[in-house]
């Protein structure tokens, strides 16, 4: 039975290779804490996820405690942060990540094969023992090409953190806009039936024209029509928060603030901004990435080049009729029509793509920056405007119109219709407001992540402006 064992020399070194192949092992936290790190650094966020039940659990008793409360911008990103489904989904991926990145650090396993045979009285033992040298030889690099895929999908989940957070806070911002809203068009719609009641009667006593009665009549009906639609956004938009932030059953009961958060004392300034971007921005961080890693596939590319497959392995046969063998056979496959040049000048070619494309990206996030920032100031500038001079007008004009109705110089109608004015100009404020607030949302994401850039700006209430009972 001496012979059917293989030798001790080749045993040992079958185990010892074993043991280094087996050193490559999965993190603790699966690569999550770097993107903890990253996110926290460029916007204060945090992220966790969901492996296990006792993770379901704790999650789902924290988003019940940040919705018991009203719900402020802030709190809808933890929300969405914990609880979005899609981003839990795409955190997996670094759990796939991980898995081909300890894989690569692994050999592959060693092969044993034992064969008997007859022939008459000869019997013949042979049994050999198959190595991957190949796989040996260029684990390092191996390894190394797929860290750098690591923390490229670590760049891509921190950037789809950012990117998850800004739809959130967008989300959240259309809602509450769209709520306030309707309050407006609520109480433009009940000074319209006002006024709409009072020319009836008016009509039915012989002192209101039928045509200063109609014009009355079809204003209360956009007006009307203007709330119906505005409610149905209303109702549009708080769905896709509620999407955001992935919830269902009794938590849809969650209450929004009032109101959109006030214009902030200073504007942002441009100067470093862009720079800063092409520092920050996950995805040129992982354009980067891809360009290195590339450069190491090329590196390894051109040292398979020759050899594609080199396997040994180690032999021992014995007879009952003839002398005891040993040995050992390395297979190797020669490059008699394919030389790898194909294989080294696509490398290359996809090298210098990537290299074009690096550039590009630093291109793209600095004009991003610039087109996200004119959308910001000009949405400051606007909602200021509207804060600071067309609403506190507006003001203004009821006020003297209460006193002239006071001094009956004016008639109800004027003053319906001057409140109705009022009401539109804080309607078209809310626009400005929402769009500010939205505007600041894309020029975080476009300095710290893709995705960014300048947005549609509101075209302001959609009320009509022109006074049905004008001129009484």
């Amino acid at each position: 039975m001496d012979g059917i064992g293989l030798g001790t020399r080749g045993m040992a070194a079958a185990l010892c290779l074993s043991t280094l192949a087996g050193c490559a092992a999965f993190s603790p936290d699966g690569g999550l804490a770097k993107v903890d790190a990253m996110t926290q650094a460029r916007a204060g966020l945090t992220v966790q996820r969901i492996q296990t039940e006792q993770d379901a659990a704790r999650v789902g008793d924290e988003v019940d405690r940040l919705l018991a409360q009203t719900l402020d911008a802030d709190a809808a990103v933890k929300v969405a942060l914990l609880n979005n489904r899609g981003l839990q989904a795409r955190l997996a991926e670094l759990g796939i990540a991980e898995a081909d990145l300890v894989q690569a650090g692994r050999l592959r396993n060693p092969g044993f094969t034992f064969g008997r045979f007859t022939q008459g009285d000869e019997r013949e033992y042979e049994r050999s023992f198959l190595f991957d040298v190949m796989g040996l030889l260029t684990l390092p690099k191996r390894t190394e090409i797929e860290q750098r895929l690591f923390v490229q999908t670590q760049l891509r989940i921190a950037n789809e953190v950012l990117r998850t957070a800004a739809d959130t806070r967008k989300a959240y911002i259309s809602a509450v806009a769209a709520q306030q809203t309707v309050d407006y068009l609520q109480q433009a719609k009940e000074a319209a039936a006002a006024g709409a009641e009072l020319a009836g009667r008016m009509a039915k006593g012989g002192n209101f024209s039928q045509l200063r009665y109609q014009r009355e009549q079809v204003f209360y009906a956009e007006v009307a029509a203007q709330l119906a639609r505005a409610q149905q956004t209303a109702s549009s938009e708080r769905e896709r928060l509620i999407r955001m932030l992935g919830l269902t059953g009794k938590q849809l009961a969650f209450q929004l603030s009032g109101r959109l958060p006030d214009l902030p004392g200073q504007p942002l300034a441009l100067a470093k901004l862009e720079q800063q971007a092409v520092d920050r921005r996950l995805d040129v961080q992982m354009a980067g990435q891809e360009l290195d890693a590339l450069a190491k596939n090329l590196g390894l590319s051109r040292a398979t080049r020759f050899v594609n497959v080199l396997e040994a392995s180690y032999l021992n046969a014995n007879s009952n009729e003839k002398p005891y063998r040993r040995g050992y056979e390395i297979e190797l496959r020669l490059p008699v029509f394919d030389w790898g040049a194909a294989r080294v000048a696509k490398a290359e070619a996809i090298y210098t793509q990537a290299m074009h494309r690096v550039a590009e990206q630093a291109v793209n996030a600095q004009s991003e920056v610039r087109d996200a920032y004119t959308a910001y100031r000009t949405a400051y500038d606007l909602a200021q405007h509207y804060r600071d001079e067309i609403v506190p007008l507006r003001k203004k004009i009821s006020e003297e119109n209460l006193l002239r109705y006071n001094g009956m110089l004016i008639s109800i109608f004027d003053l319906l219709a001057d409140a109705r004015e009022q009401v539109s100009s804080v309607n078209a404020y809310i626009q400005a407001l929402k769009d500010f607030w939205l505007a600041d949302a894309s020029l975080q994401l476009s300095l710290n992540g893709s995705g960014g850039g300048g947005i549609q700006m509101s075209s302001g209430g959609d009320m009509p402006m022109a006074s049905a009972g004008g001129g009484h």
